[in-house]
């Protein structure tokens, strides 16, 4: 990992601007796993990164990892903050509530990252990946 400067205590950002950081950061991770798999077609890159990144896909990782207990009460917290978070915009591909979701993932991800916890970001990364490239489905009204 690039060695960041600690930026202001992220618990201290608001929602939007940890999931800024977050979609950035998932971004990286998906193409280098992508990379590795082998492909190397842009169209191809294109397609598979998009079916994990996109905010449905994300929202349902999401699902998947609370039902599983992944969390931690604190992330729990910081996904609450990233869901309520208003951003003013109306989202082109998806519904509201989905789009809620997947930034309320990609603000865990943002905060990880600031926060300097690259072990559980890893893990939470793998565990994003793993599910996105499983096809399984998940059941998208839990949370």
């Amino acid at each position: 990992m690039l060695n960041f400067e600690k930026l202001k205590d992220g618990k201290q950002l608001n929602g939007l601007a940890l999931a800024y950081m977050g979609d950035a950061i998932f971004e990286v991770y998906v193409r280098h796993h992508l990379l590795q798999t082998g492909a190397t077609k842009p169209n191809e890159l294109h397609k598979r990164a998009s079916k994990i990144v996109s905010a449905k896909s994300q929202a349902a990782i999401l699902f998947t990892l609370q039902q599983q207990g992944f969390f931690t009460e604190a992330e729990e917290a910081v996904l609450k903050r990233g869901r309520n978070a208003k951003s003013g915009t109306v989202p082109k591909n998806t519904d509201v509530q989905t789009y809620r979701y997947s930034t309320a993932f990609e603000a865990l991800m943002g905060y990880l990252f600031i926060d300097k916890q690259d072990e559980r970001l890893e893990e939470l990364i793998s565990q994003a990946i793993e599910i996105g490239t499983s096809g399984r489905k998940t059941n998208e009204s839990a949370t």
